[in-house]
């Protein structure tokens, strides 16, 4: 299976929008979180504010161009999401993107 690069990610950005359960702060320092903008944070605080399935922070079209308006500053679990992995390949087969290879 060939991996993914950064500019696909950019392209996909699935595993930002399939799960409202996932996109949870774990290991944030109060000084990461601080960085990251209120209105993009959950209002019990467990993490980013979802709109349906979609984080907060994702901007533009998924399979199309997408980006995280919060990147520098994204919570750890967005940090160890990685290309191709089952959590990615799993969002892209939902929104019918299938393998990058």
């Amino acid at each position: 299976m060939s991996g993914l690069t950064g500019a696909d990610c950019q392209t996909c950005g699935a595993c930002c929008a399939y799960s409202s359960d996932w996109p949870r702060f774990t290991m944030e320092s109060e000084d990461a979180l601080e960085k990251i903008p209120p209105h993009l944070v959950a209002g019990d605080l467990s993490g980013m504010r979802c709109d349906g399935q979609r984080c907060s922070a994702l901007d533009g079209q998924i399979g199309v161009a997408t980006r995280c308006t919060i990147y520098e500053v994204r919570p750890q679990v967005c940090r160890e999401c990685q290309p191709n992995d089952e959590e990615c390949l799993t969002a892209r087969w939902a929104y019918g993107l299938g393998r990058s290879d």
